[in-house]
């Protein structure tokens, strides 16, 4: 973060691409060019037992033995950056009532310049597993041969444009993106309610465009003009979000720290759909994996289409090169928006971040804005007893997570307003970090289709995430996981969703490459939608091997 005030790019990028970070990931890429390059490469094997006892509703132990391999890497250089958790797991259950399983998850993000200092790509990947429950609720990380688990798999890439003409700033980018929600075997729903429409997956295209020059070059004012365009294809009956528009900004210095924003400009916004194959008796038409088959000679038709002028006005407040204020209120989808955020590293350790956002898009949208917004430069925090990634990284700038973009994996596409928040800690060999949220998704859907009940509905989720690795001495170590989430759904019989659960692992060296672990866990569900609360604990021995 620079006291020199930059152009109102972040604007654009934050109408464009959802993205609220515009001034962290700025300072992440003025730090990037002064690094030497480093490469660090830890692949990994292990081999444990596991034993998971269920404790309420009923009393069955299952016990299964887990193999896994995995690396995690980072680069770090003067022209390109990354990081990278990746992790395959293989359950081998013993008894009737175990299953096997395999498991991929990780999380990727990095960057490559092509042109220096002015042309980058940049690129992540995720895959997680998570449980789906019967409101379409969704968290990460279930137990192995639960058959309400799903596999979620994101990925985007893009390049980026910076340079200049005179004393004009240059920018544009673009970003592909494409998420999957694997269907789960089974999703406890009201008997003889309707299915849980889930997502499927989506394709994503976002692109935007800035030129504009700063205060005092010339001008005493910072001028610019910019736009937009993004479209989101879900694969559930055909859904498309399409977003495109223009505008001008305007960035008046008040000091050195603190500037005044804002822009006014010309937006066009639709979400539409098919509606679903009916049979002879008018009923929509399931299909083998649980979801609604799309009628592809069907009109397509309007859910939501907002068009005219759009306006916010704001403040920037850089007083030093560690804390960043951003905060815009404005006119946007015929309402009042807001949107903003806050970074701030109160010493070369510690980091707190807050973004609030608003913004249209399906699920895969969500995730894919959420990949992007991760640093360059992490550590993955995994569940300590099942290796699962638990959907939040820390690094030099701060914890990031993903857990809150979860909620709901409903197909239909939603309003969703929010605010995550974060704080991260590196205290010499200590590593801690949380990260806390609340969301709010209200559907949009077409009449006269198979999804017009959810239009106008309104999920509420709130959640908290929380991890520690802590190296004890030369040969020992801890690491910790915990979680709570909360999601409020309006749809009928589906009604509040509550997760609990968390895990400690203690790992000691043997030699210098093998080491031995052991491992600890408990969880809870409790759902309106499921019959029963079901709550279990689980424990692992276990070896790894460090290559």
């Amino acid at each position: 973060m620079t006291r020199t005030f930059l152009a109102p790019a972040c604007a654009i990028a934050a109408l464009a691409l959802a993205t609220p970070v515009c001034a962290q990931q700025t300072a992440t890429e003025e730090a990037s060019e002064g690094r030497d390059r480093r490469a660090v490469v830890e692949p990994y094997i292990e081999a444990s037992q596991v034993l998971v006892a269920e404790l309420s509703p009923g009393d069955d132990t299952v016990t299964y033995t887990q193999v896994a391999a995995g690396v995690d890497a980072s680069v770090t250089g003067r022209n390109n950056g990354g990081s990278v958790s990746l992790r395959y797991e293989r359950n081998i259950g013993y008894g009737d009532e175990a299953l096997d399983s395999d498991t991929l998850s990780g999380v990727a993000r990095g960057y490559a310049t092509i042109v220096p200092r002015a042309l980058t790509v940049e690129g992540g990947a995720l895959a997680a597993r998570t449980r789906v429950d019967g409101n379409g609720g969704a968290t990460l990380n279930p137990l192995v041969g639960d058959d309400s688990e799903s596999r979620i798999y994101s990925a985007y890439a893009g390049p980026n444009l910076h340079t200049s003409a005179g004393d004009v700033e240059v920018n544009a980018n673009y970003r592909i993106g494409y998420t999957r929600v694997e269907a789960p075997d089974a999703v406890v729903v009201t008997p003889g309610g309707p299915p849980v429409d889930l997502f499927d997956e989506s394709v994503v295209h976002a692109a935007g465009f800035h030129v504009g020059t700063r205060p005092g070059q010339p001008l005493p004012v910072g001028l610019g003009v910019g736009g937009g365009w993004v479209q989101e294809d879900v694969s559930n009956l055909d859904q498309r979000v399409q977003d495109r528009f223009v505008r001008a900004d305007v960035q008046v210095p008040v000091s050195r720290d603190l500037a005044l924003v804002g822009g006014v400009g010309y937006e066009d916004v639709e979400v539409s759909s098919r509606d679903a194959v009916r049979d002879a008796d008018g009923i929509p038409v399931v299909g083998s994996d649980g979801r609604f088959v799309t009628d592809d000679s069907a009109p397509r038709r309007i859910a939501y289409e907002a068009n005219g002028l759009i306006w916010d006005v704001g403040v920037m407040w850089r007083p030093s090169t560690r804390t960043a204020l951003e905060a815009h209120v404005g006119r946007r989808y015929d309402s009042t928006t807001y949107y903003g955020t806050f970074a701030w590293a109160p010493n070369s350790r510690s980091s707190v971040n807050v973004a609030v956002y608003d913004t249209i898009s399906g699920f895969g949208g969500l995730l894919n804005t959420a990949l992007a917004n991760l640093p360059t430069q992490f550590t993955a925090a995994r569940n300590a007893l099942s290796g699962d990634f638990t959907g939040c990284v820390g690094g030099e700038e701060g914890a990031s997570c993903l857990a809150g973009v979860l909620g709901s994996v409903r197909s239909a596409v939603f309003r969703s307003r929010g605010v995550a928040a974060s704080y991260g800690l590196q205290l010499g060999r200590i590593d801690t970090g949380v990260g806390a949220g609340y969301q709010r998704r209200k559907f949009i859907a077409a009449p006269g289709t198979v999804l017009a009940s959810a239009n106008g509905v309104v999920d509420e989720a709130y959640w908290v995430s929380y991890y520690l690795s802590a190296q004890l001495g030369r040969d020992a170590g801890f690491d910790a996981n915990a979680y709570a989430s909360r999601i409020d759904s309006g749809f009928v019989d589906s009604g509040e969703v509550l997760a609990l659960g968390a895990s400690a692992a203690y790992r000691r060296s043997i030699t210098d490459r093998l080491s031995a672990r052991a491992a600890v866990a408990i969880d809870h569900l409790d759902s309106d939608a499921a019959i029963e609360n079901y709550t279990s604990a689980s424990a692992l021995l276990g070896l790894r091997y460090d290559f």
